[in-house]
Parts: C-alpha cells; structure tokens; sequence
C-alpha cells in the first residue's frame, strides 16, 4: 500500500470509530523518523484505546503491520507508529498540554 493510500486507510479507520478533529501535519524535512503525523482525539480511556485498536487490527486484516504500538495500556495517547506515517490519538486534555500542532507546524 503506498504512502497516500495507507494515509486515507488510516483516516476512513479514524472516522469509523467517530475519531474527533483530525489533523494531517506534513513533516517531511522536519523530521528524520516520519513524513506525516495523523493526530485525532477520542473521548475517553476507552475511546483512545478503541480508535487506535480498530487502525492496529484494520491494518492488520490489510497485511500491514504496524513498527510500533505505544500507550495502549494507558489510553491517555496511544501512538500507532507506521514508519512514513506516525498516529497519535490522544484525549483532549492530553492534547491540549503537549500541542503537536504548534509544535510540528
């Protein structure tokens, strides 16, 4: 599966579990280990966990293995990581303290 079509796999997984304000940063040049981060948040533990569950075992169905799968014990933000595209789903308040966005853009 190539780059843009794994990202639009990953965002239709994100939407199907009712992930909120999707966010696609390009960090090409700006980072040595990623090209995109995905950043969605859930509503709760369980709804992190759920979110990050369902792009994982999707994946997974699809013959893609994810390199790594970081605070799924948590729920708290639960990195999916796919090399060229990395997921952070995170709560809200969890979000708002670390501001990806701000930092990444």
């Amino acid at each position: 599966m190539q780059q843009e079509q794994l990202k639009t796999f990953i965002k239709e997984k994100i939407e199907d579990l009712k992930g909120r304000d999707l966010i696609e940063l390009d960090v090409t040049g700006k980072s040595t280990i990623t090209d995109t981060l995905l950043i969605c948040s859930g509503n709760s533990k369980r709804h992190v966990a759920s979110i990050a569950d369902n792009i994982v075992i999707s994946a997974k169905q699809e013959g893609i293995q994810p390199l790594n799968v970081e605070g799924q014990d948590t729920g708290e933000w639960v990195l999916v990581d796919f090399g060229e595209i990395i997921v952070h789903v995170m709560q809200d308040d969890t979000r708002d303290f670390y501001q990806l966005e701000k930092l990444w853009s």
